[in-house]
């Protein structure tokens, strides 16, 4: 749970228009990272899909349930001309298409499906490469708002594509089940082990792995639903976890995320302004292995938080642990949220203000010679144990150029004293290569595929 946040979301666009009755229809707005253009194909031609385009319950529920109990059960029934837009929220689109993979750099979304699978028995590289082909072409058309190719379940009709974003990985499996074992990178060498670790290994690793994330749990459903019965005989399901966030526009204005344990959760991540940005999150254009440019390496941890035992803590014992005010996230030293923490400060009895155990300086960049990682998780909440105790956590996804560079020195220091420790606990974990964005006709992974 190293310190560091999600980049804010872009605007949010104009709500489209019923293009065969309404007024002429506008494109949905595209997010996507600043400084980056639209792909080929990015924008909507305003046709209308199976989706119509009718109001998201997500942005407008409390309008129309006001409406609703003004008028009463018995109010007649809209104009069929007269069909209702989009909310912004409903119509926040991502590009599939691009430099990068979406879901990497995108704000994080409120609902999220992260999903394993191994190719199965006598499954080589010719059946990976059919399926990353049917599994590229069902995520563009899904992120773009539009039904599945084939047999689709209706699922999320009438929704937009509420920032659907769909991504895919390759883990260290992989390229021996496929017969690629001299294409395999050395950055996807196995993590090494923590003392803190209590993985659970039928929830770890996996040949392939998808990351879905939607502002609307239905969308989200409909591509997780989707994307598995792609699958077919080529692979199977070798683990699933689910997540969430806040859903935007929940608060008066975007801040930085909480976590379960009701901290700001992710100050410092590295943000795409920086001009380091890159170089920290993406494999250069040339990096080696080729097939990787412009890619990422993606480090999955379910991190189960100890919630009971850290309910107990005092308000300042919490604050301790972490380093930083749980009401503003500003670190323990003073200031606001953004100020430098400084780590030589003292109370008057000679004490650090910021303890030596807390989770906030252990993890800053500047104690781990400059390692960082994007940071981009989601909560989780997976019922009670029989005794009580809620099964909840964090989904931890870090993104980084090289994970020797950036998640392994940070958990390191973590694994050696950091004050969170004791409430928390690793159960399972991945680490999967990302390729970069797939280019006009391609598919995603067929430069290693096909190269």
């Amino acid at each position: 749970m190293a310190e560091q946040s999600t980049p804010e979301a872009s605007p949010e666009g104009i709500p489209s228009q019923n293009a065969k009755r309404g007024p002429a229809a506008k494109a949905a707005p595209t997010r996507r990272p600043s400084g980056r253009s639209a792909p080929d194909g990015a924008a909507s031609t305003g046709a209308i899909s199976r989706r119509r385009l009718l109001g998201t319950a997500g942005a407008t529920g409390l309008a129309l349930g006001a409406v609703g109990a003004a008028a009463g059960y018995t109010a007649a029934p809209a104009e069929p001309e007269k069909t209702a837009p989009l909310t912004s929220l409903g119509a926040a689109r991502v590009s599939f298409r691009g430099r990068h993979q979406p879901g990497i750099v995108d704000a994080a979304q409120a609902r999220g499906h992260l999903l394993a699978f191994d190719l199965a028995p006598g499954a080589g590289r010719t059946q990976a490469a059919a399926l990353l082909r049917r599994w590229s072409a069902t995520a563009e058309r899904l992120m773009a708002g539009e039904a599945a190719g084939h047999d689709d379940t209706g699922v999320a009709r009438d929704a937009g594509p509420s920032s659907l974003t769909i991504t895919f990985g390759f883990g260290h499996s992989f390229f021996s089940r496929t017969g690629l074992d001299g294409r395999r990178p050395a950055a996807l060498d196995p993590l090494p082990d923590f003392s803190s670790d209590r993985l659970d290994a039928s929830r770890s690793n996996g040949d392939l792995w998808v990351q879905i994330g939607a502002d609307d749990a239905l969308v989200a459903f409909h591509a997780l639903r989707t994307i598995q019965q792609d699958a077919g005989g080529a692979a199977r399901l070798r683990w699933q976890m689910n997540g969430f966030n806040r859903s935007p526009g929940a608060t008066a204005r975007p801040s930085t995320a909480r976590n379960l344990m009701g901290q700001i959760d992710g100050t410092r991540n590295p943000k795409p302004a920086e001009t380091d940005f890159e170089q920290r999150v993406f494999v250069p254009g040339s990096g080696d292995p080729d097939w990787m440019a412009h890619g990422s390496y993606a480090v999955v941890r379910r991190i189960r938080m100890l919630l009971d035992d850290w309910e107990k803590l005092s308000l300042k014992a919490q604050e301790d642990v972490i380093g930083r005010r749980k009401s503003d996230g500003a670190p323990l030293s003073g200031g606001t949220e953004t100020t430098t923490m400084d780590l030589e400060k003292t109370t008057a009895d000679g004490s650090l203000v910021v303890p030596l155990t807390a989770h906030a300086r252990i993890t800053r960049p500047d104690q781990n010679g400059g390692a960082a990682m994007l940071r981009r998780p989601f909560s989780f909440h997976d019922g009670f144990d029989a005794d009580g105790t809620p099964d909840a956590g964090l989904l931890f996804v870090c993104w980084q150029a090289d994970p020797v560079r950036g998640f392994v020195p940070v958990q390191r220091r973590l694994d050696r004293g950091d004050a969170l420790s004791e409430y928390i606990r690793h159960e399972a974990s991945g680490l999967f290569a990302v390729p970069g964005g797939a280019a006009p006709g391609e598919y995603v992974g067929q430069r290693l595929l096909e190269g």
